[in-house]
């Protein structure tokens, strides 16, 4: 949940997080309980933005265009408190085959009880297609803080995944 800053001059605002679930500041991973209304900062470089439990969030690597260089290592942020899913969708990222079919999805399921991620099979195919990566998983909790680190430095659990299901108990 974005929260822009919408007041001229205004380095800060209130912010409602719903009671469904439990809350993360994105950039630092600090927990929030659900159901209160709290004092985001917001100085001028960022917005702040929270993130739902049970949220997965990929993180690739930087580029300046498209298909710039494969991303062969990804940053897999998993927000404990909740389950959660979410489909990593790849294509060519240059032109319109993904109508034709040629497209790629992977399913990602975060079970909270068991504090597993399951990586499930590829399904799909498409022209340059990686057939293997890296996801370096990165469990984010009320225990453990973790901010999102878009240089890519954060050790957390890597899994070699060939396109074939994967378990990961974090």
């Amino acid at each position: 949940m974005a929260c822009p800053v919408a007041e001229y001059q205004a380095r800060s605002r209130k912010v409602y997080l719903p009671s469904q679930r439990g809350w993360y500041d994105l950039l630092s991973g600090k927990h929030y309980t659900g159901g209160q209304t709290l004092t985001a900062d917001a100085p001028l470089e960022r917005i702040p933005v929270f993130v739902p439990e049970g949220s997965l969030l990929p993180v690739g690597p930087e580029m300046e265009w498209s298909d710039e260089k494969p991303a062969e290592t990804i940053d897999l942020y998993v927000f404990a408190g909740h389950d959660g899913s979410f489909t990593l969708y790849e294509d060519e990222n240059t032109n319109y085959n993904y109508e034709k079919g040629r497209y790629a999805t992977i399913p990602m399921i975060w079970d909270e009880a068991r504090q597993t991620l399951t990586i499930g099979a590829r399904k799909g195919a498409f022209n340059g297609m990686l057939k293997n990566r890296k996801f370096n998983v990165i469990l984010v909790s009320p225990a453990h803080a973790q901010g999102l680190d878009i240089d890519h430095a954060v050790k957390g659990k890597v899994v070699k995944y060939n396109g074939n299901r994967v378990v990961v108990k974090l």
